[in-house]
């Protein structure tokens, strides 16, 4: 079976993703899966990385919601198109079970997501 090889819809380049990366489709994150691909590692080199801080309502899931979204946009390196977000809900980075023995909670540091498009990638 050949690797699929993630491009670009807008220019065509190459992203260098690799699926070994690609959270399996029914892993569940706060700011949901819906049209999209999580990796937890992508090559930065093959990307531009934008901050973005809005102060208004916004909602992502019933449960997920709020008035502050900081989030980081990820473009292509190429022709600078939105390809998708880093967003840091992926699985915590240590294996602490959290403040008081009550699970993991946002004190305790989150490895990164990468959440791509569908609809900005292009997969052959």
């Amino acid at each position: 079976m050949a690797t699929p090889v993630y491009r670009c819809r807008e220019c065509g380049t190459d992203l260098n993703l690799s699926s070994s990366y690609l959270y399996p489709p029914n892993t569940y994150f706060e700011a949901g899966n819906k049209g999209t691909l999580s990796f937890s590692f992508i090559d930065d080199s093959k990307f531009m990385f934008e901050k973005e801080d809005k102060i208004r309502p916004f909602f992502e899931t019933v449960n997920y919601w709020g008035i502050q979204r900081r989030r980081t946009k990820i473009k292509c390196g190429n022709c600078g198109r939105r390809v998708g977000y880093v967003y840091d809900d992926g699985p915590p980075m240590t294996d602490s079970p959290g403040q008081l023995h009550m699970g993991p909670s946002q004190v305790i540091p989150r490895a990164p997501r990468y959440r791509f498009k569908i609809q900005s990638i292009n997969i052959t």
